[in-house]
């Protein structure tokens, strides 16, 4: 017991001085107030004007690719790749949804971007449209907006929506 206790002594006082320096601000730094300073892997360091930045994002489980045994709802990761939707009449179409936020559909050949929010694909088409994929159930459906509404109004149709190649593309 006592060989323990003189073990974990020594350690102690070898690793506090450790994480004190990793916790403490650089001395050197030429942040102003008001800013933030990244020191990136390979040691510079970029400095930004909290007043311009909008939000920090962290890579978290939310950003992973989907695991198959998660039983969660949907994270952002499974909305990446290409959907097969209706189109409410009937027909069906794609609509492909890339990790860079971007996204196209193949009914009139459209861009749009796309974001994921309390568990849903939003996508905002360049025409003016806009789509939500959302979980419901065990299943995805695809909500259908025309110009002009916002994803909270009725939506004009509802189909199934179906990932055919789920992935980063």
């Amino acid at each position: 017991m006592r060989k323990l206790v003189c073990a974990v002594s020594l350690a102690a006082t070898l690793l506090l001085p450790v994480s004190v320096s990793f916790a403490a601000p650089p001395q050197n730094s030429k942040a102003a107030p008001g800013s933030i300073v990244i020191v990136f892997k390979d040691g510079h360091r970029q400095s930004f004007n909290l007043a311009d930045i909008q939000r920090v994002e962290f890579p978290t489980a939310d950003t992973a690719p989907p695991m198959a045994s998660s039983g969660s709802g949907p994270s952002r990761g499974h909305f990446l790749g290409k959907w097969e939707v209706g189109d409410g009449s009937g027909n069906n179409f794609y609509i492909t949804l890339f990790e860079d936020g971007s996204a196209k559909r193949t009914l009139g050949e459209v861009r749009g971007r796309w974001v994921y929010e309390n568990g849903e694909a939003l996508i905002t088409w360049d025409d003016g449209a806009q789509d939500a994929i959302r979980r419901v159930g065990s299943r995805f459906q695809k909500f259908a907006y025309r110009a002009g509404k916002s994803f909270t109004d009725d939506p004009d149709n509802v189909t199934n929506a179906r990932n055919t190649m789920p992935s980063p593309i």
